[in-house]
């Protein structure tokens, strides 16, 4: 059977943990997936949707935040800033935190300020529309 064991580590939790067929990591120039048997290499995930296919199937869908995905002898481990699933988005606390970032973006701010404004912008939108594709 062709599977590898997946980890997915967030800051605060486990997301997901077993063995998968497939997983979709998005990317800064888009999506990469990953198979069995895939090559050795380390991959710098972005704020996007991650699609996990499992061992029997089945879709899990998630959303994640900056971090990187390890591939080593079949086995990847994902570990990023933040992981949810797409029950888990309040639409109103996204809708709110969308405006306040755009806002931020508006006022004078340090490179710094200004690049955790474009984050919690990225982040805002990726939970907007996750939210509106699983509705």
């Amino acid at each position: 059977m062709n599977t590898f064991y997946l980890k997915v580590l967030a800051s605060n939790r486990s997301f997901f943990e077993g063995r998968c067929k497939m997983i979709v990591l998005p990317v800064f120039d888009g999506e990469k997936a990953v198979q069995a048997h895939h090559e050795n290499m380390v991959i710098a995930v972005s704020v996007g949707e991650i699609r996990i296919t499992t061992e029997d199937g089945s879709v899990v869908k998630g959303l994640v935040g900056n971090g990187f995905a390890q591939i080593i002898n079949n086995r990847v481990t994902l570990l990023v800033d933040t992981a949810e699933s797409p029950e888990e988005i309040d639409i109103r606390r996204a809708q709110e935190a969308l405006e306040r970032a755009k806002e931020q973006l508006r006022q004078k701010q340090s490179i710094q300020e200004h690049s955790h404004s474009e984050a919690s912008l990225a982040r805002a939108i990726a939970r907007l529309r996750m939210k509106d594709q699983h509705i």
